[in-house]
């Protein structure tokens, strides 16, 4: 695959190690555009059938399961004094361990969820291994994931690894880093997290606990490039993120229209009705995560209202299929 003056032109990659070999350098110096129209309808994900699923999430901070407006998150130590802590924004703290949240989701079927890690510390490292123990083949992790890691977390039981900042370097994509964790883990165990925030009218990728900006927007060009790359994209709507407001419709239709890949969005879900917002937005082909809504969180949303949701989804899928 390759960009060509700013159009993207697919190249045949029949193999994982010619994509790592011919893919193009991604540090571009000035933001990715697309000024023509490009052949993203040539995926499968856009030319098949498939239901829009709910993603469940584990999101860990000191070994806790909460619930974290992530755009308060500092790289600042917490000492219980430091403005770090005085600004940090937190929704909700379970009494349930992680493996326990694992095991429900294991019991509701729901494939493809990640554990996240909010921090590095030993408490978190050992609740996301319990978490990925509960459940073999499906969760996926991330937070903090390199090179010297990712593997451990396949050997754990992760499906795939999430990886962000390690791919970036000084606010541009680091393409030998990216190659170099495709070598490891395969293609089709690793997720990009593409979390932006808008910036100048364009939805810019943010790194580092989604404090810095990077130069690399989210648009058509740059998901059909980096497809090459991942099985899936993981893109939280960080404006929105955390706070409940309701979803955002405008970064959700770039995905649904242009992501060649299995892509899950997460930001703002607050009722039933916000995912159909994203089923209808996101052309059919996004998922979804909901996270400080659901009551299991603390918030109003009946998790069991939402599995019910997802398994709906599943059944109008298999019926058309038979149907056609």
């Amino acid at each position: 695959m390759q960009l060509l003056h700013g159009r993207v032109s697919q190249v045949a990659m029949p193999s994982l190690l010619n994509a790592v070999v011919t893919a193009p350098a991604m540090r571009p110096r000035a933001p990715l555009t697309v000024r023509g129209a490009v052949s993203a309808e040539v995926s499968t994900v856009q030319e098949g059938k498939r239901a829009v699923k709910f993603r469940p999430c584990i999101d860990i901070h000191k070994g806790k399961v909460k619930q974290i407006v992530g755009s308060t998150l500092r790289d600042l130590p917490d000492d219980g004094n430091s403005d770090n802590a005085a600004a940090l924004i937190t929704n909700f703290e379970s009494q349930l361990s992680a493996g326990a949240f694992a095991e429900m989701y294991k019991n509701d079927g729901l494939l493809g969820g990640h554990v996240i890690m909010l921090g590095a510390d030993p408490a978190s490292h050992a609740a996301a291994l319990e978490a990925l123990k509960a459940y073999p083949g499906g969760l996926q992790m991330g937070g903090g994931v390199n090179l010297d890691n990712a593997r451990g977390y396949l050997d754990a039981g992760a499906s795939h690894v999430i990886v962000t900042s390690f791919v970036f370097r000084d606010g541009q994509m680091d393409d030998e880093r990216l190659k170099q964790l495709v070598k490891l883990t395969g293609k089709n165990r690793l997720v990009l997290d593409l979390s932006c925030r808008k910036k100048d009218g364009q939805y810019m990728v943010v790194t580092d606990r989604w404090q810095r900006f990077s130069d690399l927007v989210v648009n058509e060009a740059t998901l059909v490039m980096l497809s090459a790359f991942a099985d899936e994209f993981l893109v939280h709507g960080v404006d929105v993120e955390g706070k409940r407001l309701g979803i955002d419709d405008e970064l959700v239709k770039i995905l649904g229209k242009y992501s060649p890949i299995p892509c899950t969005y997460a930001g703002g879900v607050n009722t039933l009705a916000d995912l159909e917002r994203i089923k209808a937005a996101g052309n059919g082909v996004v998922d979804v995560t909901v996270g400080s809504a659901l009551d299991v969180f603390g918030g109003d949303l009946p998790y069991k209202e939402v599995v019910a949701w997802h398994n709906r989804q599943l059944a109008s899928c298999d019926a058309s299929r038979e149907g056609s």
